[in-house]
């Protein structure tokens, strides 16, 4: 029923340039939740979360494959904004800021298997860890280990995080290793 209501979601309608279309991915029995930023053009599409060289960069470092990411009772997949915002001078514009508000809370309610929460990129690290959060995203994820055990914060995969792993090789020393492992723990293999 909540799916249903989120999905037939018109909000903000008239502030997204391609309209609405809510992407998501969420089962009852999901053991990992995945918040992002906000679905791109592609996913927009498709309608199918992370389908996109992001995704699979994200599948690279979880460790995963794509029919167990798929898997809603293995992962939830919540943005800070369900539907396309929208190009941007940059890239895409910033998620809609009525979504997490209007439905994160009521879908984490919901999610009594949960054990742990991936905050991937710089809008999931703000909503979440607020205050806490360090002055930059590099900083934020080099801290890493401070947010366990309940969320694992990752910058975002997009084709910028290679020079981002370039520049922190603890990146793919310390964070990648741990980042698997606590995946397969809490996926339960």
């Amino acid at each position: 029923m909540l799916l249903r209501e989120i999905r037939a979601c018109r909000h903000c309608a008239a502030e997204l340039p391609c309209g609405p279309r809510p992407v998501l991915q969420v089962g009852a029995g999901a053991r990992v939740a995945i918040i992002g930023q906000a679905p791109g053009s592609r996913v927009h599409e498709s309608g199918i979360p992370w389908d996109d060289a992001s995704g699979e960069h994200l599948r690279e470092w979880l460790d995963v494959s794509v029919q167990g990411f798929r898997d809603p009772e293995r992962f939830a997949i919540i943005p800070m904004g369900f539907c396309y915002p929208g190009k941007g001078a940059s890239g895409d514009r910033p998620p809609r800021p009525e979504c997490a508000p209007l439905w994160h809370a009521r879908l984490f309610a919901r999610l009594g298997e949960l054990r742990l929460t991936l905050l991937v990129g710089q809008y999931a690290h703000a909503a979440y860890l607020g205050a806490r959060r360090e002055r930059t995203l590099q900083a934020t994820v080099a801290r890493f280990l401070d947010y366990l055990p309940h969320y694992f914060v990752l910058p975002h995969p997009s084709w910028r995080s290679r020079l981002f792993r370039q520049k922190n090789p603890w990146f793919d020393a310390e964070l990648l290793p741990e980042l698997r492992q606590r995946i397969a723990r809490a996926l339960g293999s």
